[in-house]
């Protein structure tokens, strides 16, 4: 890595800048969500206009068979072969070879920690299993509970008697037990013709069981609290070659390795992959503020998350921090974020993850309070996974604030620790570590983050909540690290996963400049017209004016699943009816109080065009930053959705190659509702990333009345040593318009030759020189648009010319 100071610059050129290796990773991303209906033939088709796009390589869902009808592609069914739902071999081979034939590299999304066995059928190797019991030459691809009896499958409803009046439903048909839609395989010579099907079930390897003894019970590793998701036992040499032959003869480009942190040992994991793989490798890990991916891991990076908590936070006034804080306090919403997600991770560990608890438990000597050890020490992680024993502190950490919180369970607790310790690679470490992302992600972002919404723009996977937005100068020191240590990894603003999408987020950062007037809106409508339960309702009218307009379904649809998974009033496995009926009624009662329906409908109008401004901001800043950027599908325009399935909606892709068709025509569009701006610098900073290769990093610092609004970097181009490119975007814009604008504001930018060009309006710009400085005065660069890209004219070619 070369750091140099230069008056007040810091520059930082990555040692990877001029490495082959390099070449390896795409200039940027775009995530297509392949479902039924838009499969690989529509992926193909939609390529030449990626390409006019700008961008570098394709990035689809997982394409293994799935699940009957799966939309997502995460519930792999069969490790041998392509979705016939998606096209098949064929339509993948096509899609490889246009891809490439185009200049294209194509990434594809693996899932190596589960496999779906909600259709026994359709899982060729679970039916084996179920067939054959632990005797199955493909057992050991499961990750079972060895000597524990018959493998449980939690299927049958439970009225109260632990399902049992359900087996009576189950029949034999075709020398299969068939419960309603499901079949369940019969073992050798334990069925005769007439025999009661209940009497043949107790024969099987298996037993069918009350959905409800999952979480407690289940002998089997599962992803999350999800039944029907069984662990893989990838470390096995023999399991992995099974589940990842087929993905090595695709010839793709990249991978994306979908819960890293699931796996009994991701170096090891990943280390055979790369060894077998020669290509870009990204895996889906959340790193919490100031952790790093451990250095043995031979990957570009993450996949982005961390990179999008420092972007979006950059947008975010902390001024607002004290009003917002109490409004949440009068509305009676929690504000002590660590308190409510140790609450949350624990019922996590102890309720919906107990199965696993009582798994770690059996590894450890007996001893009274084991599993409630087990359980503190899972909920008092900073962090999702400690990788021992590279990552000892975060252990550390975590065992002594399990015993700060519990001084009783101390001597079961240090008793825990030494296994661990004595033994980082043994079972009980392993399964600690498996579990302990599961705990913090269902405890954290699937509940805590419904539960404390004072501000929900921060709630977001990989967010920092208790942490009230990012300064510019941590939003640089963020952008030096990456390019320094990670300066090909993914950066991402939305993706399938998000709990909203970035123009959602860029909206709600407005509500941190107005936080007083937001605060007296939400006191007078939640007067009059409340959802049932305080972070709830919070929540409501945050979506609403982040969202504005969406359809009453959709509203419906995502506050219903925010409310189960809080489970505060509600909850999944035991939904309120009235509760329920009172939040699918709410839309309705807010039409009918037409005065406050107005008044939510102007200030989510008022939140518009400031709201453009971050989009804009956020977007410019991810495309041109270090890293590699990915583009989630249709958010090339304004989008506005919220978490899945609001995310995976169709998009109108018809629309987006019009808009793109009049931007190849010379068309520089407004800043207006049509998200055409967005498509502009999109394809701008795209282009610019495919003609010009930024590398290196130079934090930019304004001077002037506002400089506090402008965020700026410059960057150097193809290989060569000194910043040509330079990136401005606008922060907090309405405080900006309340102070009189950029009045006399500079931008001072990097000396050298050549004129400086802005690429989304094409002028050149006249810098001035003061006091030794060549400056640009942002009235001036920022008067069509809040953002800018600028490139030295004697330092690069076509897209200037």
């Amino acid at each position: 890595m070369t750091r140099r100071t230069t008056g007040q610059w810091s520059w930082v050129m990555s040692a990877h800048s001029t490495d082959p290796n390099r070449q390896q990773a795409p200039t940027s991303t775009y995530r297509l969500q392949l479902r039924p209906g838009f499969g690989l033939a529509e992926a193909t088709a939609l390529l030449e206009q990626l390409r006019r796009l700008g961008v570098g390589a394709v990035y689809l869902s997982p394409l293994l068979a799935a699940t009957p009808g799966s939309d997502h592609g995460y519930d792999v069914v069969d490790a041998t072969r392509v979705s016939e739902a998606l096209g098949g071999e064929r339509a993948r081979a096509d899609l490889v070879a246009r891809a490439h034939a185009l200049g294209m590299r194509v990434v594809v999304d693996i899932v190596p920690n589960h496999m779906s066995v909600a259709r026994p059928d359709a899982n060729p190797w679970w039916w084996d299993v179920l067939r054959h019991g632990r005797d199955s030459v493909y057992a050991r691809c499961f990750d079972l509970d060895h000597g524990s009896g018959p493998i449980l499958v939690p299927v049958l409803a439970d009225d109260g008697d632990d399902g049992r009046a359900a087996l009576s439903e189950l029949t034999l048909t075709d020398g299969d037990l068939v419960h309603f839609d499901q079949r369940f395989p019969v073992a050798p010579g334990t069925y005769t013709p007439g025999d009661d099907p209940a009497d043949v079930h107790e024969r099987q390897h298996y037993r069918l069981v009350s959905w409800r003894r999952g979480d407690s019970e289940l002998n089997y590793r599962r992803f999350f609290d999800v039944d029907h998701l069984a662990a893989v036992r990838v470390e096995d040499p023999g399991v992995f070659d099974a589940t990842h032959a087929e993905i090595l003869r695709w010839g793709v480009d990249g991978l994306r390795v979908d819960h890293v942190d699931g796996l009994s040992d991701p170096g090891g994991y990943l280390r055979r992959l790369a060894e077998r793989f020669p290509g870009w490798i990204v895996v889906e890990k959340i790193l919490a503020p100031g952790e790093s991916l451990p250095a043995s891991w031979p990957v570009a990076g993450t996949t982005g998350y961390d990179a999008l908590r420092t972007v979006c936070g950059v947008f975010v006034d902390p001024d607002a921090e004290p009003v917002l804080t109490a409004l949440a306090r009068e509305h009676g919403v929690p504000t002590d974020t660590g308190a409510v997600d140790h609450q949350a991770r624990s019922h996590a560990a102890n309720e919906l993850l107990r199965a696993e608890v009582r798994r770690i438990v059996a590894t450890l000597p007996d001893a009274e309070g084991s599993e409630e050890a087990v359980t503190e020490l899972l909920a008092s992680f900073d962090v999702y996974r400690s990788y021992l024993p590279e990552a000892e502190p975060a252990w550390a950490r975590a065992v002594r604030a399990a015993a700060e919180r519990r001084p009783d369970l101390q001597p079961v607790l240090k008793t825990l620790d030494r296994t661990v310790r004595d033994n980082p690679h043994g079972e009980t470490a392993r399964r600690v570590q498996q579990t302990s992302g599961m705990v913090v992600a269902m405890g954290t972002e699937n509940t805590a983050f419904y539960r404390a919404t004072r501000f929900v723009a921060l709630n977001e996977v990989g967010g920092e909540p208790a942490r009230f937005g990012v300064d510019t100068a941590a939003f640089h020191e963020a952008n030096l690290r990456r390019e320094a240590a990670e300066p090909l990894t993914m950066t991402a603003l939305s993706t399938h996963d998000t709990k909203r999408s970035e123009d959602v987020r860029a909206r709600l950062a407005v509500l941190s400049e107005i936080p007083a007037e937001f605060a007296d809106a939400v006191r007078r409508w939640g007067a009059r017209v409340p959802l049932p339960e305080p972070a709830l309702d919070l929540l409501g009218w945050q979506t609403l004016l982040g969202a504005w307009p969406l359809s009453d379904e959709r509203l419906v649809e995502y506050l219903l699943k925010a409310a189960r998974e809080a489970r505060l009033g509600t909850s999944w496995t035991a939904p309120d009816t009235d509760f329920e009926d009172r939040v699918r009624s709410w839309p309705e009662r807010l039409r009918a109080d037409a005065d406050l329906y107005a008044e939510v409908g102007a200030m989510a109008e008022s939140l518009r065009e400031p709201g453009w401004s971050n989009a804009l901001g956020q977007k410019a800043v991810q495309l041109l930053g270090p890293g590699v950027p990915d583009v989630y599908q249709g958010t090339e325009l304004w989008d506005l959705s919220l978490v899945d399935p609001d995310n995976r909606r169709p998009v109108d892709h018809e629309t987006r190659a019009a808009l793109l068709g009049r931007l190849e025509e010379g068309w520089r569009p407004p800043v207006d509702g049509t998200g055409a701006a967005k498509l502009h610098l999109v394809r701008t900073c795209l282009r610019a990333r495919e003609e010009f290769r930024p590398t290196g990093y130079l934090p930019l610092a304004a001077q002037g009345p506002s400089a506090a609004h402008a965020l700026a970097f410059a960057r150097a181009v193809r290989g060569s040593r000194e910043p040509a490119l330079a990136v401005v975007a606008t922060r907090l814009p309405v405080t900006l318009a309340d102070a009189g604008g950029w009045a006399d504001t500079v931008l001072p930018l990097p000396s050298g030759p050549g004129e400086w060009t802005d690429l989304l309006t094409g002028r050149t710009l006249a810098p001035e020189r003061v006091d030794g400085l060549t400056t640009a005065r942002l009235p001036e660069v920022l008067d069509h648009y809040p953002v800018a890209v600028l490139v030295r004219r004697g330092a690069v070619g076509s897209l200037t010319d």
